[in-house]
């Protein structure tokens, strides 16, 4: 399952979720947490999630299919 935004003008029929949905997700073996807010709104940013990784969003295509398909991504680009 896929849930987040949309990564470079791709559309994607995602589910959306509030921080406490997530809060209530975290430490589920099954979450994986994808950072990919763009430059400066990542490294201006105090906020970090917690064992997200960070993920280049302008570099999709090379670390898509990096990621298990059986497991929740959950993509960060507040």
């Amino acid at each position: 399952m896929v849930v987040g935004c949309t990564i470079l003008e791709r559309s994607v029929d995602a589910p959306r979720m509030t921080k406490e949905e997530l809060k209530a997700m975290l430490g589920n073996p099954n979450l994986i947490i994808i950072d990919v807010r763009h430059g400066k709104d990542w490294t201006d940013s105090d906020l970090k999630i917690r064992g997200a990784v960070r993920e280049d969003p302008e570099a999709f295509d090379s670390w898509a299919n990096k990621y298990p398909k059986d497991k929740t991504l959950v993509f960060y680009c507040a």
